[in-house]
């Protein structure tokens, strides 16, 4: 199958995605500095969701770039994907109006867990249908980053019940980590 269908779906939702949030906030009532302070944990939470969207949206566009071929199995697993990061949105809302209350802050956490989840099955999904000695099985390795984000995503969720603040330091510590594009992708395309 062509996977130029599945890439523009995928980037057309993400897309779609991103609008969603940036409608959301609101326009802060008054015009003096003091009138933003309101809004700020929701414009820190978009902040935050945007460029989860953004690793997310990145890391796709190289996985898919080192794909050649896709099936049934790699379209169920992306629209896996795309479900989770389609909660993405309600949960950036949630959290952000109730200034990172701690359900609202491990929901987050639950969703950005799923969604890690729904990344790697979709990886390893186009690594079985392209084989173990394929660009993106040498790229990914071992995946650790990928392996270790869903874990810190599973101490975060409780710890928003104890220490709200620890987990969203954790949730911006995995995004500052992922932030960076995955190089290993990039330098097997180019071989």
């Amino acid at each position: 199958m062509n996977k130029a269908r599945l890439e523009a779906f995928s980037d057309g939702v993400l897309a779609i995605l991103i609008t969603i949030m940036v409608l959301e906030l609101k326009v802060p009532r008054g015009a003096d500095v003091a009138s933003l302070r309101p809004v700020l944990p929701v414009f820190l939470t978009y902040v935050l969701s945007y460029v989860y969207l953004g690793i997310y949206w990145n890391n796709h566009h190289h996985m898919l770039h080192a794909t050649t071929r896709i099936d049934g199995r790699v379209l169920w697993a992306n629209l896996h994907l795309l479900f989770w990061l389609s909660l993405v949105p309600f949960a950036t809302g949630w959290m952000g109006e109730n200034h990172f209350a701690p359900t609202p802050t491990a929901v987050y956490g639950a969703i950005l867990l799923a969604a890690g989840i729904a990344y790697y099955l979709l990886q390893s999904a186009i690594i079985a249908i392209e084989g173990r000695d394929s660009r993106l099985a040498a790229a990914v390795g071992r995946d650790l980053k990928g392996k270790i984000s869903p874990l810190v995503y599973a101490v975060a969720i409780p710890l928003a019940f104890v220490r709200e603040w620890l987990a969203d330091a954790l949730y911006v510590g995995v995004a500052l980590w992922w932030l960076v594009p995955d190089r290993r992708i990039e330098s097997r395309i180019r071989e």
